[in-house]
């Protein structure tokens, strides 16, 4: 029996891509393979030792290439037939995934539930996302339980959408204990294929603290540094930020409920200076001050990823940043469209 095959210089270039290629199934470059084989005059004996498989494998695509060439070493099978899905189904396992798994775990996943249930775990798959709902996700909330929430929050929104002619609207806040941390090891730049590199030990060179307020006008930065967050120093962050404006120009500070913030010392320096209006956010509500969104970005680009020698190091790379962010600034365009979405604890009534 002439066991070789005949293939055309399209065919074999065909067959010679599946056969090597990486990234398609290995099936499909077992039966290249054969093929290639047989077109060499290689007997059935060899092709099973090379290929690793049966006679009846080489027999069977032998027939299916003789026949259709390349179309019939394609697969063609019916496959499993579709399991019912019915909105009793769905129901189950959404139910099911509201409740905690009796393992102790704190969520499910979807091979978990579906051996719970004995479906398939791609079924669970397809009805969470039907549905929005991702048991791995886990968000985290601060409601406010200040009972004058609402007025304090539309005093501060006034500010920001219709601030006061001819007045001036500061966001102020500290950012207290910033580490001034040394690494031990060398710092490793980055390079094309590797990300920059830190040690895992460093020294520690002691603690900042760093006032800042943002003009929400404006989007400029007035930053001071101290070695601590006193009531003594917020004070005087307020004479150097009343110190920055023009004489008798009305000042609108907006601060959280730190306790540095209602000292008697803080009451004294209001009712000198009664062109300095102090605001204070709901309880919980720093989203409220926009100086924590600038916080953020100083933290992303400065503090985390810093090496700093010393607490002066600190303090000079700090103020460096300032002065280069205030030559470009950049106003925070801030809403609030949805007051729906507040947070409450109060779970929703549902109706069966």
């Amino acid at each position: 029996m002439n066991n070789t095959i005949v293939l055309t210089k399209r065919e074999r270039m065909e067959l010679t891509r599946q056969a090597r290629s990486r990234t398609g199934r290995a099936e499909t470059a077992r039966r290249a393979r054969v093929i290639l084989l047989l077109a060499k005059g290689a007997t059935w004996e060899t092709v099973c030792q090379a290929v690793g498989c049966s006679r009846g494998f080489v027999a069977n695509w032998r027939q299916r290439f003789t026949a259709e060439r390349l179309a019939g070493l394609y697969s063609r099978h019916r496959g499993q037939a579709p399991l019912p899905h019915t909105p009793q189904t769905e129901a189950r396992i959404l139910k099911a995934t509201r409740r905690a798994p009796a393992d102790g775990s704190t969520h499910w996943s979807t091979r978990k539930l579906a051996t719970q249930l004995g479906v398939s775990h791609m079924r669970v798959a397809r009805v969470w996302a039907k549905h929005g709902i991702k048991p791995h996700r886990l968000e985290r909330y601060m409601a406010s339980n200040d009972p004058e929430f609402e007025r304090k929050a539309a005093d501060i929104i006034g500010l920001y959408l219709n601030p006061p002619q001819h007045a001036a609207v500061f966001c102020v806040d500290e950012k207290t204990a910033i580490q001034a941390l040394d690494r031990k090891d060398p710092v490793l730049p980055l390079s094309p294929g590797r990300a920059e590199r830190h040690g895992f030990e460093y020294d520690r060179h002691g603690t900042l603290s760093l006032y800042a307020a943002l003009n929400t006008q404006t989007g400029e930065v007035l930053g001071k540094t101290a070695a601590r967050h006193t009531s003594e120093q917020f004070v005087a962050f307020l004479t150097d930020l009343m110190a920055n404006q023009p004489t008798g120009k009305a000042i609108h500070v907006i601060a959280d409920n730190l306790s540095a913030h209602k000292t008697k010392r803080v009451t004294e320096f209001l009712q000198t200076h009664s062109q300095v209006h102090l605001h204070f956010t709901p309880t919980y509500s720093s989203w409220l001050n926009q100086v924590e969104l600038w916080f953020a970005k100083i933290e992303r680009d400065v503090i985390a990823r810093g090496v700093f020698t010393s607490v002066n190091d600190l303090d000079k790379k700090l103020m460096r940043y300032i002065r280069h962010y205030n030559k470009a600034p950049k106003i925070v365009k801030w809403k609030y469209c949805d007051p729906s979405r507040r947070i409450s604890t109060q779970l929703p009534v549902t109706s069966h």
